[in-house]
This record gives C-alpha cells, structure tokens and sequence, in this order.
C-alpha cells in the first residue's frame, strides 16, 4: 500500500456518502458522521505505518508526485484538520440542519473527504499542472461548503462571492501558469528553476508569468490585496466551513506558494530579488490590513476573519526569510511551524463560537459576556486560544511569531518587522477585548448554565493542551521538519 492509495481511498469514500444517503434517505446523521469521522482517522492511522517513499507511489505517478519532508507533514496535516472539521460539523448537526431545505447533511460529511484528498495532492505536486488540478478539486468543493445553508441569506451571498471571485482568481492562476510555461518552457517545478538559473532566459515575461501565478494564489491564501473576499464569505459560511478555510485552504495555498517560492529563489534566479520585495511588501501590507481593521469589529466570527488574513501575512513574511539558520528550519519548514501552531488555536475559537450558537446565542462580543459563568471550562479553553493567537508567551502562538521575527532580523528586513510588531500589538488589544468580555456580565448577560457533552469536553481541553505544550516544548514538531542534509543539498543546487 502506497500514501496515493489512502488518498484515492478518501476520495471514493466521500463520493460513496454523497451517494449514500440519496439511496438511503433514513440514514441518520450520526451514522454519517461516524462513517465519515471513522475514515479520516483509519486513514490517519494507514498514513502513519505505511511505508513513506516515493519509490512506493505507483509509477506513472512518480513523475507528479514527490514525498518530503513538506510533502510528508502537509498530508497528515489534511488528514488531522479534516477529521476535527467532521467533528465540529458532527457537533453542530442539529444547528445547521435547521437552515439547510430537507434537513440533510450528507455534503457536509462527503465534501469534506474530497477536499481532503485534494490537498493531499497538492503537497506532493512536482508541476503546476498537478497543482492546478489539486486546487480546483478543493476549490470546487468549498464552493458548495460555503453557501450549503440554503436557508440562510449570508451562506448564499457568501457562495456568490467567493464563487465570483474563486473563478476570477482562477483565471489569472491559467493565465500565470501558461506566462511562465512560455517563458520557461517548462511546467514542473524542476524545470522551471533550470530556466530561471540559465542567464539566457528573458526576463521580462516570466516575471511576468511569476506575478500573475503569486496573485492567483494570493486570493486562495487571502493575502492583500486579494483579501477582501474574506470577512463577508467567513461570516455567512457554516461554522466548520469557516474552519476548514481559515485553516485546511490555507494550509493548501501555502504548501504550493513555498514550492514556486523556493523554485522562483533558486541560486542564480533571475527573478529572485523582485520576488522577495513582493513578499516583504505584500507580507507587510497584509499583516496591517488584517490586524488594523479588527480592531473594529464586533463579530467574533468576523473578527476571526480579519485574523485569518493578519495571519496569512505573517506566512508570507516567513517565506520571503529565506529560513533562519539559526532554527535549522528552511521558510517552507518555518510555515509549516506555524500553521501547525494555528491549528489548534482556530479550530478550538470556532468550536467555542459554534457552542453558543448551538445553545441560541449569536457571534457578538456582547455574546461572550457571563460565559466564564456560564461555563467556566469554555470560558478558559477560549483563553487559552486567544491568548495564542495573540502571540502570548508559553502558548504556540508565540513560538510561531518568534520563528518569522527571527527570520525577518536575520535578513534585516526591518520595515517587514515593524508591520509584524505593529499587528502583533493589535492583535492583544482585539483579542483581549473577547476575553475581557467572557470575564465580565451585566444585567442582560444569561446566566444560563452551557450543556457539554463528554467528548466536546474532551476535544476542547485536548486542544487547549496542545496549544500549551507546542509554547513551552515545541523541539519535537521543529526536529519532525527540519530537512535531511541530503534534500538540503539538493534544494541548494
């Protein structure tokens, strides 16, 4: 058994449970859910014993897939986030069910399989050809993730804006791929750091062709200026979707922006040095316009949104760091820290966020006040999130920072870093306002008593605890991602 079989495996499960329940329309939605859940997490499990070289891929598929290090993490991290997207859908069945036309929700648990297969994919992709079929995969299928509850006239806004704007970035994405293939005359990653190190390529066209392929992938990732998509399509799209973008598509968007990163840094690139200004800039500005915009917010779930592209900023300021010698991490090793660290620190918000809504309550800062009365192990796990999201110490929040400010110092970039700091600084006072409120009631706060089941309070404490020990000792997952002297030689040539 190869790691192509696992994700075909996922593949056909999901396209068997969207099928499922139209020939089976009394099958419950628990049953889904276990169904669903029960495959991710055997696929999980096949996915860490089974043999992880390339050299056990089939091999016809040798050619388009590759499994290293990133190759490697980002596949286990598609599996781990998909399985807590079915779980938190699987909590929030009996609220989302009330908006969707017949009540059903087999999408909500096939959907997400197909995606995950899709990312699985594009980890491993070796040209752009794999990537864009990967991505449109995944694309497609949030699509309909995003406006699935019909019911509800913000889902279907949202379906319409991202479906506009999916299409319009998809276009440049072509149109970027066949730039580059015409100047490079190449579409595989290997192929085009060739042409890009050869001194008698031209130039113009595939900066040409570099600019458009980032500015494609720039809206997947909701980096400025491509992110202004994200507030309205994370408030109107159900809770678990929101998740699965904020966490599962940008991981996706950055697996294959660190593979044509490292392509375009190539030694002896011709387009090396405007593409790291790009960054540096584009890093900056999206860290600002995310950070300083949610200071103003008083949804919780937009507030989040404004987040999700602050965060993404700070992604970009990591790749353009070239890595930090002194962490032993490459940029793609320092982002894939990072998103790890964000993992469970998001998914653990919008958990606390789809309770209250489950329980009648709604996305406001107001809707937060009494809830340490309310329910006082909500109240701290919420803490614990967006403390790290801040970037307090001892939480995984602040390691992921710290990785990308030492990276930005190492090369000096001191413009990039004072943006950095200045979002960080926003983001304690954004986040604390959330906590100051969960801390403190008044007279129209509810005093009524939050039920949680066994494994809802299971799930929230066991991400509470990764979050702080990924602060406190986070050598494990920075030594799982650190290259091998030989890829690192390769990269290097």
């Amino acid at each position: 058994m190869s790691v192509f079989s696992i994700e075909v495996g996922l593949a056909i499960l999901g396209l068997f449970l969207l099928a499922l329940e139209a020939f089976m329309p009394a099958i419950t939605r628990r049953t889904l859910a276990a169904i669903s859940m029960g495959g991710v997490a055997f696929a999980f499990l096949l996915f860490l014993l089974v043999n992880k070289s390339a050299t056990q891929m089939p091999e016809f598929l040798q050619a388009y897939q590759q499994l290293d290090t990133l190759a490697i993490f980002y596949k286990g991290f598609s599996l781990l986030i998909t399985f807590l997207v079915l779980w938190l859908t699987s909590q929030c069945a009996g609220y989302l069910s009330k908006y969707t036309v017949d009540g059903r929700l087999s999408e909500m648990f096939s959907l997400p399989l197909i995606v995950c297969a899709g990312m699985m994919w594009m980890a491993g992709a070796k040209d752009l050809v794999t990537v864009f079929v990967s991505l449109e995969l995944v694309t497609v299928s949030f699509y309909v993730l995003v406006a699935f509850a019909r019911k509800s006239a913000l889902a279907l806004e949202a379906g319409v804006k991202y479906l506009i704007l999916g299409a319009l970035s998809t276009g440049i994405l072509v149109y970027g791929i066949a730039w580059v293939y015409g100047a490079t005359g190449s579409l595989t990653f290997e192929g085009i750091a060739k042409a890009l190190a050869n001194p008698e390529t031209v130039k113009l066209p595939v900066l040409l062709g570099a600019a458009l392929l980032l500015a494609g992938l720039g809206f997947k990732v909701a980096a400025a200026p491509f992110q202004m998509w994200v507030p309205d399509v994370y408030q109107g799209a159900p809770i678990p979707v929101t998740t699965f973008l904020s966490v599962g598509s940008k991981a996706a968007g950055f697996v294959i922006l660190t593979r044509v990163i490292d392509t375009f840094f190539i030694q002896g690139s011709l387009i090396a040095s405007e593409v790291h200004g790009l960054l540096l800039v584009g890093g900056a500005l999206t860290v600002l316009l995310g950070s300083l915009p949610a200071i103003f917010q008083t949804s919780v779930k937009r507030l989040l949104a404004y987040s999700s592209i602050s965060h993404a900023g700070y992604l970009l300021l990591a790749l353009s760091a070239h890595g930090s010698t002194r962490l032993d991490l490459s940029a793609g090793g320092v982002v894939a820290f990072y998103l790890a660290t964000y993992l469970p620190m998001t998914v653990l918000g919008f958990l606390v966020l789809a309770i209250l809504r489950i329980n009648g309550g709604g996305e406001d800062v107001t809707d937060f006040r009494g809830l340490a009365k309310r329910s006082p192990l909500l109240a701290f796990v919420m803490t614990v999130a967006l403390a790290s999201l801040a970037g307090l110490p001892l939480t995984a929040g602040f390691m992921g920072k710290l990785f990308v400010f030492l990276g930005l110092v190492d090369q000096a970039a001191w413009g990039a870093l004072a943006a950095a700091v200045v979002g960080a600084a926003a983001g304690f006072y954004y986040y604390f306002k959330t906590i100051l409120a969960m801390y403190t009631s008044d007279a129209s706060s509810s005093s009524q008593p939050l039920p949680l089941n066994l494994w809802t309070k299971v799930g929230a404490v066991a991400l509470a605890i990764s979050i702080v020990v990924l602060g406190v000792y986070p050598r494990p997952l920075q030594s799982m991602l650190m290259e091998s002297p030989a890829t690192a030689s390769a990269a290097a040539h």
